[in-house]
């Protein structure tokens, strides 16, 4: 659906204030938790993509994103991500 109208942007802001503009390549839903796939926005095709991983958390009614401590976790939500990303490009 989301590809039909190109790409899903989200602004971020870590604890100092900083915003940062992220580009969602993937949502994933895995074990009753929502993670993101995302890469920092405005990069360019010769520019090495570093997919960070995200995991969404309510908190006080709030969803937040952060980072995924678990390694045994990490390592399954990227492995399923990634499958899907590629099963992706090879559709188009």
């Amino acid at each position: 659906m989301a590809e039909d109208y190109g790409s899903d942007f989200i602004t971020i802001v870590d604890e100092d204030g900083t915003e940062y503009e992220l580009e969602v390549l993937s949502t994933l839903e895995y074990n009753g938790e929502t993670y993101l796939a995302v890469i920092p926005a405005g990069l360019g095709e010769e520019e090495d993509l570093e997919v960070s991983i995200l995991k969404s958390i309510e908190e006080d009614g709030e969803s937040i994103l952060s980072a995924i401590e678990d390694e045994a976790e990490l390592e399954a939500v990227y492995d399923l991500i990634m499958d899907s990303l590629y099963e992706e490009d090879e559709e188009e």
